[in-house]
């Protein structure tokens, strides 16, 4: 059942956005459960990309040109992106409402990612620029999917999901630039650097500031690698030139968090919120696989507290799975 719905997801957003055979595609799936924990907080995500390098006169390069501090010959990369994502208390078993936890939220979204990426003498610079548009609450299906999944798979059947955000719809702008320098380190190819970015919108507002570094062979295959959210996941594209390539990479990054509807609870409507820390950190550590026209990479992350009053920090994992059609 969980298979069939994410198969669904997938082929849908496919067929939506179209296919050439210029287009990476990719799932990615993050959970709870990869690192041995159990459900609760951010219990799941399935995002689908389609990613691609935009012909000169595509509607991407109009978009890009129309950006303050952008052109259309900057855009490198182009992605749409199609998800969904659960967040529930830790006591899912429990049907009352647990004000000392996170509330129950589905999420539905879909959104357009432009990338572009300069190689200087020495370093690249690349940015990220993201909107997403989507849909909290019931029409998000939250409460459904869980508890088809947690049948299929005999878990402890959800019961707080009358408690769960209203329906709102969100607009959200991002935006991330990383500064990559790069050097070798025992004959392996390694870039580091600093990251500065944010977003804006009733989902999240945010400031953000981190630092990451790749140690591998092959990085110029792969420009970068998946973000977790609250950050949008790129573009997840690389370049199919045969052979195998691999890296390991690990990032920090802390935010300054002024809005969080997943937290904070509807705008225009009550229903249940926790007090938000306003700052948060995370920490990833993972690794890519690439052969031929497919990269494997995965991720774990730790987070730490969200929300006053949350017991411990947030541990899970990020699964992606890209190939060339």
């Amino acid at each position: 059942m969980k298979t069939r719905i994410v198969n669904a997801m997938f082929v849908s957003a496919l067929l939506a956005a179209g296919i050439s055979h210029a287009d990476v595609l990719t799932l990615k799936i993050e959970n709870d459960v990869f690192p041995g924990g159990s459900d609760g907080h951010y219990t799941n995500g399935i995002e689908a990309f389609r990613a691609f390098e935009p012909a000169p006169d595509h509607w991407t390069r109009g978009l890009a040109g129309a950006v303050p501090g952008w052109s259309a010959g900057d855009l490198t990369y182009a992605a749409y992106r199609f998800g969904h994502q659960m967040y529930t208390p830790e006591e899912i078993e429990r049907d009352a409402l647990q004000s000392e936890d996170r509330p129950y939220a589905g999420m539905l979204f879909g959104g357009i990612t432009l990338f572009s990426a300069e190689q200087l003498a020495s370093r690249r610079e690349t940015r990220a620029l993201t909107l997403d548009i989507g849909l909290v609450g019931q029409g998000a299906g939250g409460e459904r999917l869980q508890r088809a999944v947690h049948k299929v798979t005999g878990s402890d059947a959800p019961e707080g999901w009358d408690h769960q955000l209203e329906n709102e719809p969100f607009v959200n702008l991002g935006y991330e630039k990383r500064w990559w320098f790069q050097s070798q380190l025992g004959g392996l190819e390694m870039e580091y650097g600093p990251s500065a970015g944010g977003a804006l919108g009733n989902l999240y507002t945010y400031l953000s500031t981190g630092a990451g570094v790749r140690l591998g062979q092959g990085l110029s295959r792969s420009p970068s690698y998946a973000s977790v959210t609250p950050s949008s996941s790129g573009v997840q594209f690389f370049k199919a030139e045969g052979g195998f390539g691999w890296f390991v990479y690990a990032n920090v990054e802390g935010r300054y968090m002024a809005h969080n509807m997943l937290l904070d609870g509807n705008t225009f409507r009550d229903s249940h919120s926790v007090d938000r820390e306003e700052w948060v950190g995370d920490a990833q550590l993972g690794i890519a696989l690439l052969w031929d026209r497919w990269q494997l990479s995965f991720a774990n992350v730790w987070r730490s507290r969200e929300f006053h009053g949350q017991d411990g920090h947030d541990q899970f994992g990020s699964l992606s799975l890209s190939t060339w059609l």
